[in-house]
């Protein structure tokens, strides 16, 4: 106790200006805007920097993991394709249409390929952050996706970086069909598992069964159709009993997520115009 009192003698002038030093800059960055928002900017860069890192390192020690479902998944894909092509020829003997039709399809979509460096999993508004903004041609309202389906929608756009709502969020709201039927819903997170979501609103008249897939229907500007969403595990009557609510399990493990690739569809601007001029039109048909 005496060394400690005696060291703390001796160098008393040393912490008491290092304390002063903190008050200092403390009271220059809460009472100056100017000063407070460089430190901010200065803050969030930083921050974002040290979970790039920390999230490129994890990246790094899962790549055998990765490379594991990757290459199952790109065989399992180029059997299913080769099988398509091979029934398609046999009823129209041109095995060179299918492909050019996908082809043709796929141009309309420019992928952005990112990674995540935040990822929340134990709040009811998760929130992800990837290392792509605008300077890549991210815009706000975007959707996101990885090899094994959906992820979520683009929030907040900087230049570098982009936080995404996905959909675990409790906000998350996206319009999924049961594939093959056509039957579709909007899918939610009722802020519980992770790896289970719910798809609302189907008919009552629907008629479908346990283990068929869910996936995005294309009805909105920010899914293609067809990006995997998951698989129904259950069918439950909705409260007021006039719909089904159906219990899906989610095809993205959010907790290994590492890569993705965000969607940007090129033909979303004619649309929004073409929407917008339709809008216009009815609004000027009922005035008259």
């Amino acid at each position: 106790m005496q060394n400690l009192l005696e060291f703390l003698q001796k160098y008393h002038h040393w912490f008491l200006f290092v304390v002063l030093e903190i008050v200092s800059l403390v009271l220059l960055f809460q009472y100056n805007s100017y000063q407070g928002s460089i430190w901010l900017s200065s803050a969030n860069a930083a921050v974002g920097k040290i979970n790039e890192g920390r999230s490129e390192m994890e990246s790094y020690f899962s790549l055998t993991r990765v490379n594991e479902e990757l290459t199952m998944r790109n065989f399992y894909l180029e059997r299913q394709v080769a099988q398509l092509r091979r029934l398609y020829g046999e009823l129209t003997s041109d095995t060179s249409t299918l492909e050019r039709e996908e082809l043709q399809f796929l141009s309309k979509y420019h992928l952005v390929p990112a990674k995540v460096i935040t990822n929340e999993l134990d709040k009811a508004e998760n929130l992800i952050t990837i290392n792509c903004g605008s300077a890549d041609g991210v815009e706000v309202g975007m959707g996101v996706a990885c090899g094994q389906g959906i992820v979520g929608v683009t929030y907040l756009v900087s230049d570098h970086y982009t936080v995404v709502i996905p959909v675990l969020n409790t906000s998350s709201r996206i319009s999924c069909a049961i594939r093959g039927y056509g039957y579709f819903g909007v899918l939610r997170w009722d802020g519980k598992d992770a790896g289970i979501a719910y798809l609302e609103d189907i008919p009552r008249h629907a008629r479908f069964k346990r283990g068929d897939w869910v996936e995005t229907n294309g009805y909105s500007s920010i899914f293609p159709p067809g990006v995997l969403v998951g698989k129904i595990e259950t069918v439950y009557n909705s409260v007021d009993g006039l719909s089904y609510r159906v219990k899906v399990r989610l095809s993205t493990d959010f907790g290994r997520l590492r890569d993705v690739v965000v969607i940007n569809d090129k033909s979303i601007e004619e649309r929004v115009r073409l929407l917008q001029s339709a809008r216009d039109s009815l609004k000027l048909n009922v005035k008259e």
